[in-house]
């Protein structure tokens, strides 16, 4: 099992020493040998995670190029983008570009959406749930086809129309298309149809395990062998927080058994450098041997 870290808060500093506590952050994840490295797609704090909208939110692909510069070897992503949030010819052009100029690590992580305070904040059309899932399967493939060398034709589909999916430089390595999200109706059926990865939430060893076996079944039904799918995990890490190696790798040993491949933390109220250095570094090793 892999460990990545998934950077959701920026306010133990202040914005002036937000750059360098980032490049930080990125030092201390490549010296513990990550990953991963994530941050959020919103532009409020999330009020449904009892913060308030107020606190300091990066835009996310801005902060992956700055981390891209920084870094040489974790991957790079979003947890994930909201599908709502840039029409999706535009979104794959920068991913591609992350891509490149990161080496060949970008990861397009996306899912349908949820966040209608800041939608509504920003001026951001909302449409209903179904129309969203719409959308996110066109997403899908017109991101496929944007990083295809050998397509760059039109795509016409219900919501969008593109009269030509160019994209040059073409990504180094075709970014991995993670899903976020637990749906076993509509998520887990994208996942299994388009996805490279998806990310579930450690809720209980027993349900995770029951996703995957949804996940299983839509696979079935699609012809698709679900172990080419990367299984990836979001979990707070809070035994971490002590030093407590030990109970967190018995947490993870059940979930590595079920085939997740990265397990990725979330950030305490703290410095995310020093998190990164004296909290989760530790438990590289630690889960390494796991599943």
């Amino acid at each position: 099992m892999r460990v990545g870290v998934h950077l959701m808060r920026f306010d133990a500093v202040e914005p002036s020493a937000l750059r360098q506590e980032l490049a930080d952050t990125a030092s201390a994840a490549e010296e513990a040998g990550l990953a991963w490295v994530s941050v959020m797609d919103h532009y409020f704090q999330m009020t449904a995670a009892g913060f308030p909208a107020e606190d300091p939110m990066l835009e996310a692909y801005t902060t992956l190029g700055y981390l891209a510069g920084v870094t040489s070897n974790v991957q790079l992503g979003v947890l994930v983008t909201g599908v709502t949030y840039r029409h999706p010819g535009l979104l794959a052009k920068i991913v591609a570009t992350l891509d490149v100029l990161s080496g060949g690590r970008a990861t397009l992580g996306i899912g349908a959406a949820w966040y209608e305070e800041e939608h509504r904040g920003l001026g951001v059309p909302y449409p209903p749930l179904a129309e969203r899932f719409e959308r996110l399967e066109e997403t899908l493939q017109i991101s496929r086809q944007m990083w295809d060398p050998t397509n760059d034709g039109p795509f016409d589909g219900t919501h969008y129309q593109l009269a030509q999916t160019l994209c040059s430089p073409q990504p180094l390595t075709r970014p991995e298309l993670l899903i976020g999200g637990g749906g076993e109706r509509k998520t887990l059926r994208l996942v299994a149809q388009y996805g490279d990865a998806c990310n579930l939430f450690a809720t209980t060893p027993e349900q995770v395990a029951h996703k995957l076996d949804v996940l299983k079944g839509h696979c079935e039904d699609v012809g698709r062998d679900p172990a080419e799918i990367r299984v990836t995990l979001l979990h707070g890490g809070d035994t971490l927080l002590t030093g407590d190696v030990d109970t967190f790798v018995e947490q993870m040993t059940p979930y590595a058994k079920l085939g997740v491949e990265t397990v990725i933390l979330r950030p305490p109220a703290t410095s995310l450098s020093a998190w990164v250095r004296d909290a989760v570094a530790p438990a590289v090793p630690a889960v390494a041997d796991l599943g």
